[in-house]
């Protein structure tokens, strides 16, 4: 279905064709329209589906219908759960309304960057704020922004957003939104935890599911390599070297071991460097500029380069570790095969990754065939995994006891 369907102005149209946007997503098609008509949105939709377009669309379309004079005031809330989804939707928003005569003012509140300077750009006015939860409720503290005038509210991967405490945040700032306001929520997963969240957030909304496996891109080829822990570096070195990826994202487990790993490839020749939580947002936005523009091909990543990284020409995508959740697998492999680009994405599993690597496979009904390369076949054999000794019963003083007991020795002691 392409975008011509809805009545967008000529400037995002030109927007589009500038940025080679034809045909509508799944979750497109199903949420332009439902924000253009009004409605609170509850919205399944993995990272790389193109949901951040299916909001940013519609909202800049009914922006631009009510642009008032005068001092702008915030109209749009997006909060997501990182820094590097934050510039992502900060871009979105400045590349569809780059054609814009009068640009709506968008401020970025994130870690990482000085507090008083981001407060003084909101303060000057700005139509759209895009937030990390915990940053904008360190600003809400200082009561010096208003936002009684949003009209949106973007929860973007409020999944993971809870596990960093959002619940709480949230809370907080909902006290300070009106009560008239779109709410529009997109969730990687929605547990019941996370359905009572959405419900202090819309007590009616419309539910948009894209099923599973359209979230896993069509031209990605996933492919598995057998082989044991301390081979891995060696054969990803080896696979660099026969192969010609330009763009490469190698994730691990720690942000130590991205460091430790970046390190020896650089020795080895290679043009890489970590990318983790713990950089400083200067560190972070240099090094994802430099692998933009191809001065870096191997960016060796923990899960914070999983969601809200959009680089279109990453060729490989390597799960030198199984992420821990099977969630972050098809967030990992996203990053790869996009903008309708061939893709690869490669996972290494040993004799303890078997039985994590076959809950990925059975949740995403995948069936993938193990390969084993010559020089780093998977050897020896599984480790047999005991049985805990069961716990003996009595064993440990009752409270009772110990009074006894203490009770005993004061007695003695008279």
């Amino acid at each position: 279905m392409p975008f011509s369907k809805y009545a967008f102005n000529k400037e995002i149209i030109t927007a589009l064709k500038d940025n080679n946007f034809k045909e509508m997503s799944e979750i497109q098609k199903e949420v332009i329209p439902l924000v253009l008509e009004g409605f609170d949105i509850k919205a399944q939709a993995q990272t790389g589906s193109g949901k951040t377009a299916a909001f940013v669309l519609p909202i800049l379309k009914r922006l631009s219908d009510d642009y008032k004079k005068g001092k702008p005031k915030i109209k749009v809330l997006v909060l997501t759960p990182t820094r590097e989804l934050a510039l992502q939707v900060t871009e979105v928003f400045k590349t569809f309304s780059a054609n814009y005569t009068k640009k709506p003012e968008i401020v970025t509140f994130i870690g990482g960057l000085s507090l008083g300077d981001q407060l003084e750009e909101a303060q000057k006015g700005c139509e759209i704020l895009i937030a990390t939860s915990g940053r904008l409720v360190d600003i809400l503290s200082k009561k010096q922004i208003d936002l009684s005038s949003v009209e949106f509210l973007v929860l973007d991967e409020a999944d993971k957003m809870l596990d960093l405490g959002f619940a709480k945040d949230l809370e907080i700032i909902l006290k300070e939104l009106p009560e008239k306001r779109q709410n529009l929520m997109f969730s990687a997963t929605y547990s019941k935890r996370m359905i009572s969240l959405i419900e202090t957030v819309s007590s009616e909304y419309k539910d948009v599911l894209i099923e599973v496996e359209d979230f896993i891109p069509s031209k990605v080829v996933q492919r598995v390599i057998e082989v044991n822990l301390e081979n891995r570096r060696l054969l990803l070195k080896s696979l660099l070297k026969k192969n010609d990826w330009p763009l490469v994202i190698v994730f691990v487990a720690s942000r130590i071991f991205a460091d430790n790993i970046a390190e020896k490839f650089r020795a080895y020749g290679f043009k890489a460097d970590s990318f983790h939580g713990e950089l400083s947002q200067e560190d972070r936005n240099y090094t994802l500029n430099e692998f933009k523009e191809k001065r870096l091909r191997i960016l060796f990543s923990t899960d914070i380069a999983a969601r809200g990284i959009h680089i279109d020409d990453v060729t490989c995508v390597i799960n030198f570790d199984l992420p821990r959740s099977t969630a972050d697998y098809i967030h990992r492999i996203g990053r790869t095969g996009r903008a309708n680009n061939d893709g690869l994405a490669i996972s290494f599993i040993g004799h303890e990754d078997q039985d994590h690597f076959a809950l990925i496979e059975k949740r995403y009904d995948l069936n993938i065939e193990r390969e084993s390369i010559e020089g780093f076949e998977l050897r020896g054999d599984a480790i047999k995994k005991e049985k805990g000794k069961e716990a003996v019963k009595g064993k440990r003083k009752s409270k009772k006891d110990k009074l006894r007991e203490a009770a005993a020795l004061k007695e003695k002691k008279k």
